[in-house]
């Protein structure tokens, strides 16, 4: 997907910011600033500033909005640059067409789709071919991918996947020596590598954060919570409904820690250690940075599920007529921020509260009628195309829905609040700060029918996730539903038609009608 992005549009954001005061001392005027902004020139310095070095203050006062680089930020892995830079240094060739031969006219993803064939060994052989070669075979998630695939979780990062690679298969090597030190390529250009470093290390920008127009409610009834928001399917943030959760005191790094032990959880496609995981999240500065999201927590430490309860509003729960075969329907998640969820619906059409115990979430949410810009689902909903990652999105769409008439529900979630997700509901989330949260989805009565249909599509066993037995898993729940709750569903589905009819009447009743004078109206 990455390759379909407008990735000039960014670039031509990209230029040096110059310095409007004649009082700077030579230093600062001889430094120059790495900021993106929606100017012509397409062209960044070749040798960033280091993102540790103190800008001066007068500097900073007129400098112009734009994006800015995290302060962890490391400098330009490899030289590599954007293309767009090429063709502001006449003469200059691009040591990435000549270093790859007759591969240059491939694009970059597949040379690097084709290099994920191949073993640590021949990626290292292979990076002494050539200069361009080199700076392809130690693109990270290479790496990454060869760290999860061969060594299952049983690792401790060291700061990069190739080193953690290394470190893990030879043990004897040192990894602090010269032989795993990066090396810098001059005229490197490549929009899609230099992306990935961007978006890994870009911070949010604040107007990404600034609209809340989530509706917060404190307090109210589960009737008031049903009639305005879980009937009609609008999302809601709730203040004050898990202040007494004990996890809501207790979580923190160390009390998990103690309290797991050597208990390993989801990770991705691996399982890890919590003391691993965290040794990771310290260091990670990448792209798309994995994120503990674990099923089965409660059963794995089960002090864990005694600490937190259901909020009121969320526990009728039909799912549980299936006992031990219900889908999975509750996590424990925890990420460093930048870390995240990119936009997608909740499983087996289920709605699902979020309470966030430490940390906090931006959320941006479309009603099912809406499909966000970027994400490309397929015509029987089984696969999403969307950017890469989160910030690839922010960067690039973001700025589309404020002209959009049905824009996103947005809000951050903070520590000890609760966000309902209706079912259907595109949503995106990404971490502002490390998190450690609880999610479940739910089917209540008023979403029963919904699910039913879903799990009865054609191709359900291609939709349903969660269960190993996608197949049977309708008929198994339409069962212990109507064992359970005699008739519940014919009534339910008596009160549906009526609705419909009801919505036609008043659909008939406002095409005729003058809504602003209150008269019939005729057209003839």
């Amino acid at each position: 997907m990455k390759g379909s992005l407008k990735m000039t549009n960014l670039l031509s954001r990209i230029r040096n910011s110059s310095k409007k005061t004649k009082t700077s001392t030579n230093k600062h005027r001889n430094r120059k600033r790495f900021n993106l902004r929606n100017q012509n020139a397409i062209s960044i310095p070749k040798d960033l500033p280091s993102p540790h070095e103190e800008e001066d203050e007068e500097g900073e006062e007129n400098a112009e909005e734009g994006f800015k680089l995290k302060s962890s930020a490391p400098l330009l892995t490899h030289g590599v640059q954007p293309l767009g830079n090429l063709y502001l240094n006449p003469g200059s060739i691009n040591s990435r067409d000549t270093g790859l031969g007759n591969l240059h006219t491939l694009s970059d993803e597949l040379v690097l789709e084709i290099l994920g064939f191949l073993d640590s060994t021949n990626l290292g052989v292979l990076s002494t071919v050539s200069k361009s070669f080199y700076v392809f075979t130690n693109h990270e998630p290479l790496w990454r991918n060869l760290v999860l695939e061969n060594l299952n979780g049983g690792f401790q990062f060291n700061g990069a996947w190739k080193s953690t690679y290394v470190a893990a298969s030879y043990p004897s090597f040192d990894i602090s020596s010269n032989a795993l030190k990066s090396f810098k390529v001059r005229d490197f250009y490549s929009d899609y590598l230099f992306q990935s470093w961007l978006c890994a290390n870009l911070e949010m920008k604040p107007e990404w954060l600034e609209r809340d127009n989530i509706v917060r409610k404190r307090g109210i009834s589960v009737e008031e919570f049903v009639l305005n928001f879980e009937e009609p399917n609008k999302p809601v943030l709730l203040e004050g409904c898990i202040d007494n959760w004990d996890a809501l005191e207790n979580w923190d790094r160390d009390y998990l820690m103690q309290l797991s032990g050597d208990v390993k959880f989801a990770v991705g496609p691996v399982e890890m250690k919590l003391g691993d995981y965290f040794r990771y999240s310290d260091q990670v500065r990448e792209e798309r940075p994995l994120y503990l999201f674990d099923p089965k927590f409660a059963e794995k430490v089960p002090k864990l599920g005694s600490e937190y309860e259901v909020p009121v509003y969320f526990r009728e729960d039909l799912f549980g007529v299936l006992g031990s075969e219900r889908p999975d329907y509750r996590w424990i998640i925890i990420g460093p921020a930048g870390s995240g969820s990119s936009f997608h619906v909740d499983p087996n059409s289920t709605s699902a509260w979020n309470a966030v115990i430490k940390g906090s979430k931006k959320w941006i949410l479309f009603p099912p009628d809406v499909i966000p810009p970027g994400v490309h689902p397929s015509p029987d909903g089984a696969e999403v195309a969307s950017p890469v990652s989160i910030i690839e999105w922010f960067m690039n769409f973001y700025g589309a829905t404020k002209n959009w008439k049905k824009k996103p529900v947005e809000c951050v979630c903070k520590a000890g609040e609760v966000i309902f997700v209706p079912n259907g509901w595109w949503h995106l989330v990404i971490n502002l700060e490390e998190s450690i949260a609880i999610t479940q989805n739910y089917v209540s009565r008023r979403n029963l029918l919904n699910v039913l249909d879903f799990l009865n599509r054609p191709n359900a066993s291609t939709l349903v996730s969660g269960t190993r037995d996608r197949v049977n898993l309708y008929d198994k729940f339409k069962n212990a539903i109507e064992a359970s709750f005699p008739g519940e569903m014919d009534e339910l589905a008596r009160k549906e038609a009526e609705k419909k009819i009801q919505q036609k009447k008043l659909s008939f009743w406002d095409s005729v009608s003058d809504s602003n004078a209150g008269a019939f109206k005729f057209s003839f």
